[in-house]
C-alpha cells in the first residue's frame, strides 16, 4: 500500500515520508550478515551507540546509515532533544538484536520486530532495566514502521497511534487531515470521543502509509478494512464512519453495507442435488432477503425430511402428487425440532417435542408451493402437479386460524402511553454516556404509540414527512394563526411491506414531536433506501446511521415497560412494535364514534379489508354494547302489568270461574287466564273475557282496595313483533288474519259482528337491579 508519490519532498528537502520503505536500489538489503558484521554486532554495546553515534564506527555502514535516515526523517518538536537520545538508543537496541538474531532487520518478520518492542511499555522496561530510557520503545515502533514497513499493530498491544503518526508524516499533514475528518463526522452528530476517532485516523493513515486523504480510495481502504489491524474492538465500526465521511469529502465510494455473520450456513442432511436446487433457487427468487432466508431454512429442513423417508426422491424433478401428499401429512403430525439442522436453542427454551402451531404449518406448505411454483414457471422442472392444489392447507388446519389481534391491555396501553409522553434521555442510560438525543427518541417513542406503523415504516420516515392542513389548505405546523388550531396532522408513509407511499392523518402530539427533532437534527447524507433502491434523506438518522428497525423492540419498549412500571410481557406474549398496530387498530375500532371497517384499512395502508381484520378486533364492552342495543330480550318478550283480585282467591270465588287476574290491555283488561296463548291478544275482539275499562265494571275494578299489581312476560309471535315493530301497516295485516280465528269465548271476530279493537301491548320497562340489592 505504498503511496507512489515517492518523488515528493517535504518542506526541509528531506524525501516525503510515505516514499518509504526505503528505496531497496539505494541499500544493500541482505538479510544474512557477513562474518565480520555478525562479529561486530556481537560485540556491541549500548554505551558503545552511546559514544559513537549512529556512524560506521558504531556498526556496519549498511546497516547504520538506513537507520539514520530514517531517524532523521522523523518530525521533531523545537525543545526535544532528549527524544533524539532516545531514538539513538531505539537503534541502539535494533543493531543489538540484529546480533542476537543473526540477521540484519532487512529479513526480520512482524513477529521479530514485535518479539523487540513488545506487547506493553511496562514489559519493555521490565527486560531492559535501567540502561534504557522509559521513551524508547516510541521509537522503536517508528523505526519498525519506516525501515521494516511493519504495520502488524494488533501485535504490540496499546500505544499512541497519533504520536507515531505526527512522528512519521509531520504534525501539520496528520492534523489537517484529522480536522477535516472529524468535522464532518461531527456535523452528522457523531458523539464518539475525539481522542478515539483521532486515533482511527492516524491508524487508518498508517496503514495507508500516507498522511493525504486523497491516497485513501476505495481499493485502498478495502485493503485496510481486510487487515488484521482493523479487525477486532471499535476499529471495525470506526473505520466504517470515517469512510462513510471520505466518500462525503469526494475521496471515496460510500462504505459497502455491512454484513452481520458469515453468511448462512451450508446445508446438511440433504441428498443428492437437492441443496443445490434450493440454492439456485434462493439466487433467481425476487423476494426480500428475510423472506428468501426463511424460506430457505424450510426448504432445508424437506431435504433433510426426503433424506430420512424418501430417499429416492434426491431433486425437485422427482415429487410427484404422491411425495406432496406425504409432505402434507407430515407436516400434520411434525413438531418442534423435527428435521432441523440445529436444536440447541429450541431445547434451551423448552420448546422440543410440542405441536406446531396452525400457524407454522401453514408456512411449511407455502413455502414448498412458492418453490415448486417457480420452478414450474420458470421451466427449469417438467410440471407434474399443481403446488396449489397438492400443498393446499388441509381444511382441518385452516380452520384452527383466523384474525387474532395481539391487543395490548387498555391499562397497560394507558401506562405506556404515559411514559412516552414522558420520556427523558436519562431513562435511556449507556456504558459509555452516549446515546440518541433526547428530541429523536422522544419523536420515534410517539411515532410507535400514535402512528399505529410497522417498525420497518417507522425506521424509514422520510425527513418532512409531516404536514399540516385546514379544510384542505395546507399551514405551517407552529402557525399562531386561529385556523391552526384546528390543523389536521398529516403523516407521509413511505413505500411499505403491501403498498405504495400513502398519507393518513395522526394525533398533533406527534406532529409536534418530529418537528421537534427536525429542528434539531444535524445534516446527515442520503443513505440508500434498500426497499426502493433510492437514496433518501431519513427521518431518525444521526450519525450519518439509520436508526435500526430493531431499536424499537431491543431499546424503546424495555425503557417504557421500565419507566411505567410493567412487564414486557403479557399472557399474549412479548410487547412488541407490531402489537401497537393491533392495539391502535382495535381502539379506533371500537371507539365511541368508530372508522369503519373500510375507513381502517386506509389509515393502516392495507391492500384489502381481510387484512384488516387480522388487527382490528372487537371489544367485548362493544360487543355488549351492540347485544344491548339491539334488545333481543325486548324485542321477543314484552311485560304488561296485571291485576290479581286477592278477595276472589281468598273467598274462593276464584275456584268457582269468577275473574281473579286481569292483564291490562291499556283500554280494558283481559281475565282469560290463558291469556299468553290467546292469539287476539293485540287486537282483542270484544269476547266475554274483555272489560272495557270505561264500563262501570271495570271503574269498579279500578276502585277496588285488595288489589295487588304484578309483571307478567309475554313472549311474541313473529306476526305479533312485526306489529310492534313495524307500526299500523303490520297490525292490519295481523286483524285480517284473526278476523276467522275464534276468540277464548268461541266466536270468531265476524260473527261477534263488532270490528275488532285494535291495541297495542302496552311495553313497561324494566329495571335489573344490580345481584345482592
Amino acid at each position: 500500500m505504498t503511496a507512489t508519490n515517492s518523488s515528493a519532498a517535504s518542506d526541509n528537502g528531506r524525501p516525503a515520508v510515505w516514499a518509504w520503505p526505503l528505496d531497496p536500489a539505494r541499500y544493500d538489503r541482505r538479510a544474512l550478515l557477513t562474518g565480520a558484521e555478525a562479529q561486530a554486532l556481537k560485540a556491541l554495546e549500548i554505551d558503545q551507540v552511546r559514544h559513537l553515534g549512529l556512524t560506521s564506527l558504531a556498526a556496519p555502514a549498511r546497516l547504520v546509515e538506513p537507520l539514520a535516515h530514517a531517524r532523521d526523517s522523523l518530525h521533531w518538536t523545537p525543545g526535544t532533544g532528549h527524544q533524539r537520545r532516545f531514538a539513538r538508543d531505539a537503534a541502539g537496541l535494533i543493531l543489538i538484536r540484529c546480533g542476537d538474531l543473526g540477521r540484519s532487520f532487512w529479513g526480520w518478520s512482524d513477529e521479530d520486530w514485535a518479539g523487540l518492542i513488545n506487547r506493553s511499555g511496562t514489559e519493555f522496561r521490565r527486560l531492559w532495566g535501567g540502561q534504557i530510557g522509559p521513551n524508547v520503545r516510541p521509537f522503536l515502533i517508528a523505526y519498525a514502521y519506516l525501515v521494516g514497513g511493519f504495520t502488524a499493530f494488533e501485535l504490540l498491544g496499546r500505544f499512541q497511534r497519533p504520536t507515531l503518526a505526527r512522528r512519521v508524516f509531520g504534525e501539520a499533514a496528520v492534523e489537517d487531515a484529522i480536522g477535516k475528518v472529524l468535522t464532518v463526522l461531527g456535523d452528522w452528530g457523531y458523539q464518539r470521543g475525539p481522542d478515539c476517532l483521532t486515533s482511527a485516523v492516524c491508524q487508518i493513515l498508517l496503514l495507508n502509509r500516507s498522511p493525504r486523504l486523497e491516497d485513501l480510495s476505495s481499493l485502498a481502504l478495502a485493503a485496510i478494512r481486510a487487515t488484521p489491524a482493523m479487525q477486532g474492538g471499535q476499529w471495525a465500526s470506526d473505520l466504517h464512519g470515517i469512510h462513510r465521511a471520505l466518500a462525503a469529502l469526494g475521496h471515496a465510494e460510500p462504505p459497502p453495507r455491512p454484513r452481520h455473520g458469515p453468511g448462512p450456513t451450508a446445508i446438511e442432511g440433504a441428498r443428492g442435488s437437492w441443496a443445490e436446487w434450493v440454492e439456485r433457487w434462493q439466487a433467481t427468487s425476487t423476494l426480500t432477503p428475510g423472506v428468501r432466508a426463511s424460506y430457505r431454512s424450510v426448504l432445508a429442513k424437506i431435504g433433510r425430511w426426503l433424506a430420512a423417508e424418501h430417499p429416492e426422491v434426491t431433486a425437485p424433478e422427482h415429487w410427484t402428487r404422491q411425495t406432496c401428499a406425504s409432505w402434507v401429512a407430515a407436516v400434520d403430525r411434525m413438531t418442534v425440532g423435527d428435521f432441523s439442522q440445529w436444536t440447541a436453542g429450541m431445547r434451551s427454551q423448552g420448546r422440543i417435542g410440542k405441536p406446531l402451531t396452525p400457524e407454522s404449518k401453514s408456512g411449511y406448505l407455502k413455502v414448498p408451493r412458492a418453490f415448486f411454483r417457480d420452478l414450474h414457471e420458470w421451466e427449469w422442472i417438467p410440471r407434474r402437479f399443481n403446488p396449489a392444489h397438492a400443498l393446499r392447507t388441509p381444511r382441518s388446519v385452516r380452520a384452527l386460524m383466523g384474525p387474532d389481534p395481539r391487543v395490548i391491555a387498555n391499562d397497560i396501553w394507558a401506562k405506556l402511553l404515559w411514559a412516552g409522553l414522558n420520556v427523558e434521555s436519562g431513562d435511556l442510560p449507556t456504558a459509555d454516556g452516549r446515546t440518541y438525543p433526547a428530541e429523536l427518541i422522544r419523536a420515534i417513542t410517539l411515532t410507535w404509540l400514535f402512528a399505529g406503523q410497522r417498525s420497518d415504516e417507522i425506521a424509514r420516515l422520510r425527513v418532512g414527512c409531516i404536514r399540516w392542513q385546514h379544510d384542505g389548505l395546507p399551514i405551517p405546523g407552529d402557525s399562531s394563526e386561529v385556523l391552526a388550531r384546528d390543523a389536521i396532522c398529516l403523516l407521509d408513509v413511505p413505500t411499505h411491506k403491501t403498498g405504495t407511499a400513502f398519507t393518513k392523518p395522526v394525533d398533533p402530539l406527534l406532529g409536534h414531536a418530529i418537528e421537534a427533532w427536525q429542528a434539531v437534527r444535524p445534516d446527515q447524507p442520503a443513505i440508500l433506501d434498500p426497499k426502493t433502491n433510492e437514496r433518501a434523506n431519513f427521518l431518525f438518522t444521526f450519525r450519518a446511521r439509520r436508526v435500526s428497525k430493531d431499536y424499537i423492540n431491543g431499546t424503546i419498549i424495555p425503557m417504557l415497560c421500565r419507566k411505567a412500571g410493567v412487564p414486557t410481557a403479557d399472557v399474549r406474549g412479548n410487547i412488541t412494535s407490531h402489537r401497537a398496530r393491533s392495539t391502535i387498530a382495535s381502539q379506533l375500532y371500537n371507539a365511541k364514534e368508530p372508522m369503519t371497517l373500510f375507513e381502517l384499512q386506509e389509515w393502516l395502508g392495507h391492500r384489502t379489508p381481510e387484512a384488516t381484520a387480522h388487527y382490528a378486533k372487537i371489544t367485548p364492552n362493544t360487543l355488549a354494547r351492540a347485544y344491548n342495543d339491539a334488545g333481543y330480550f325486548a324485542r321477543n318478550v314484552r311485560t304488561v302489568e296485571v291485576l290479581v283480585d286477592r278477595d276472589a282467591v281468598a273467598s274462593g270465588a276464584a275456584a268457582n270461574g269468577e275473574p281473579w287476574q286481569y292483564y291490562d290491555l291499556g283500554h280494558g283488561w283481559c281475565t282469560y287466564t290463558f291469556f299468553e296463548q290467546c292469539q287476539h291478544r293485540m287486537a282483542c275482539a270484544r269476547c266475554d273475557f274483555y272489560t272495557p275499562k270505561a264500563s262501570s265494571k271495570g271503574q269498579l275494578l279500578e276502585a277496588k282496595e285488595n288489589l295487588q299489581k304484578m309483571l307478567a312476560a309475554i313472549p311474541l309471535t313473529d306476526d305479533e313483533r312485526a306489529a310492534v315493530d313495524d307500526g299500523q301497516a303490520a297490525l292490519d295485516q295481523l286483524l285480517d288474519r284473526l278476523t276467522d280465528v275464534p276468540t277464548p269465548a268461541g266466536p270468531t271476530p265476524r260473527q261477534i259482528g263488532i270490528p275488532a279493537q285494535a291495541t297495542l301491548l302496552p311495553v313497561i320497562e324494566i329495571n335489573r337491579k344490580p345481584a345482592g340489592q
